[in-house]
This record gives structure tokens, C-alpha cells and sequence, in this order.
């Protein structure tokens, strides 16, 4: 069994994936960051040269590449809901988490991020922010087995609700 975290960009995802992992005694695994391995190339520069759905054919590959693996806390890019395929592979070894945030929280954590290039053109931040949450929603609740709103919690307070949680599904 893995435990898999989805969410938007500044919801606490690589933060909390990293302390779970420690407190669990797993292993934290960011697709982002195996996807960039796997490309040796950074997020901007595979968008820039190759396009999205390049990006998102890697991202692929890395989910198909994690499914069968166990003891792990994934870290997910934002983007990966937007693909059936992904979900697909994670959900039946995985318990997924959603973790949520406003769009007030997230702009203030991600403000000075520059390793993702704009998902929208001609937008402001807190405009590109507000669209891409409303075209996400529906698909991070469909994938999510339990939603966790990190806006008023400390990390440690939301890896102490994930841990309440996993025991309750009989995961230690």
C-alpha cells in the first residue's frame, strides 16, 4: 500500500510527503522530481522544448513506473489528475489524499516559484490559480479517498491527520 498526495501546486504536498515518509519509515517519491530524472531536464525546459503533452506522457510513464511499488508516499504534480490513466495506476496500491488550499493560501505559498511555467496565458496569478482550481475540482475529489483542507495546519498537523486516517485503514 502506498499513500498518494494530490492537490494544487502550494497545498503542502512535497512538505507533508516528506515528514509522512520520515514518520512512517517509507520512502517519499515526488513524480515530479523522477520525472525530471527521467528527462534530464527541468519542468520548464521540457514544456518550453517539447510542450505539454510531452510533460504529460512522462508523467505517465512515472505513475505506470510506481504502481506496482509498495511502502511509498507519493508526491504528485498538480496536473496529474487530468489524466484518467494516472489515477488509474495509483488508486488500486494507493490511498489518496487531497490536499486542499485557497486560492489565498496558495498564492502567498507559491509566490516566488518559478520552476513551473503558466498554465494559462494572458491570465494574472491569482486569475490562473482561481481557473485551473475550478477545472481541477472535480477531478482531485473523483481521484481522492479523503479530502484535507492544509490551509490553517502546520505540516506536522496534517501528516498527524493522515496518520489518524491510514490507521483507521489499517496501515501502520
Amino acid at each position: 500500500m502506498n499513500l498518494v498526495l494530490i492537490g494544487y501546486r502550494g497545498t503542502g504536498k512535497s512538505t507533508v510527503a516528506e515528514r509522512l515518509a520520515t514518520r512512517l519509515g517509507w520512502k517519499a517519491i515526488s513524480t515530479d522530481a523522477q520525472l525530471v530524472e527521467k528527462a534530464q531536464r527541468s519542468i520548464p525546459d521540457i514544456i518550453a522544448s517539447d510542450g505539454w503533452d510531452h510533460f504529460r506522457n512522462l508523467e505517465t510513464e512515472v505513475c505506470l513506473a510506481l504502481k506496482d511499488r509498495d511502502r511509498l508516499v507519493i508526491d504528485t504534480g498538480g496536473g496529474l489528475i487530468l489524466r484518467p490513466e494516472n489515477v488509474a495506476a495509483l488508486k488500486p496500491n494507493g490511498l489518496i489524499f487531497w490536499l486542499t488550499a485557497t486560492v489565498t493560501t496558495i498564492t502567498r505559498r507559491i509566490s516566488d516559484d518559478m520552476q513551473r511555467p503558466a498554465l494559462t496565458a494572458g491570465k494574472t496569478f491569482v486569475e490562473e490559480i482561481q481557473e485551473v482550481l475550478t477545472e481541477r475540482t472535480q477531478k482531485y475529489q473523483a481521484a481522492a479517498d479523503h479530502t484535507i483542507a492544509t490551509d490553517n495546519l502546520s505540516p506536522e498537523e496534517i501528516v498527524s491527520q493522515i496518520l489518524t486516517i491510514t490507521r483507521d485503514h489499517g496501515i501502520d
